[in-house]
């Protein structure tokens, strides 16, 4: 499996003091030195981590891939257009919310969906769909244009170490199923951790994982290269 690093929360750092540090740029060069096979990073529309400039700058550095997770609105499309990031993910997005709570809603509305999509695919970028590892969601996201959906991991995650892990895991492994199936291809995200990160290896359709908060909170004790190379380890 492959290894997206998000590195939102360098900009959080950053953020809540102004000015360049820790300065965004460096720390997708260390991540790629590390091993990242991309960088992630989530454009919000309050801007609360990383910025349009971070973004457009990111595109000109980076070796490795750039992944551009956002909102279906018309801002984030254009900026998306004028980026070409090599991917795009799209995500559901509310302003009060701490970080992204579940999936996309694709099913209730699937033409505006592949309306966006056509643009993004069309200027030569891969798309993915952040979506529940629920089977109506999947069937939709194959009717989008959407090369990839994302498996959200979030109850997976919250589940760890509880009765209901099994019944998590197993879900994700069956809407993985169902998406290779159908002809998408599969990547997950959200709430994994160096504890609950191996059962990632039980779903064989995985292409990459997204993974950042609990990178860069190991990183805050052990260094952000040594977080990203053990997190890369653990994958194998």
């Amino acid at each position: 499996m492959l290894l997206g690093v998000n590195i939102d929360h360098i900009a959080t750092l950053r953020n809540a003091r102004g000015g360049l540090e820790p300065n965004l740029i460096q720390a997708a060069l260390i991540c790629e030195k590390a091993g990242a096979d991309g960088i992630t990073v989530h454009l919000r529309e309050d801007r609360r981590h990383t910025r349009d400039n971070d973004v457009f700058e990111l595109k000109k550095i980076l070796k490795t891939r750039l992944n551009l997770e956002m909102a279906l609105t018309e801002e984030m499309q254009k900026i998306a257009l004028d980026v070409k990031p090599e991917c795009c993910c799209l995500v559901p997005e509310k302003r009060q919310e701490v970080t992204t709570e579940g999936g996309l809603d694709v099913a209730s509305r699937v033409e505006l969906v592949s309306d966006f999509v056509k643009p993004l695919v069309d200027a030569g970028i891969v798309v993915s769909l952040f979506i529940d590892p629920d089977e109506e969601q999947v069937r939709a996201a194959a009717k989008t244009g959407a090369q990839f959906i994302e498996l959200h991991t979030g109850r997976y995650s919250e589940s760890y170490g509880t009765v209901n892990e099994k019944s998590e895991l197993n879900a994700l492994k069956e809407a993985a199923k169902l998406a290779e199936s159908l002809g998408l291809k599969v990547n997950a995200g959200h709430g994994l951790t160096y504890e609950n990160v191996h059962a990632m290896r039980e779903i064989p359709q995985l292409i990459e994982l997204n993974i950042g908060h609990n990178i860069i909170a190991k990183a805050v004790f052990d260094g952000l290269e040594s977080s990203v190379k053990e997190m890369k380890e653990l994958i194998k």
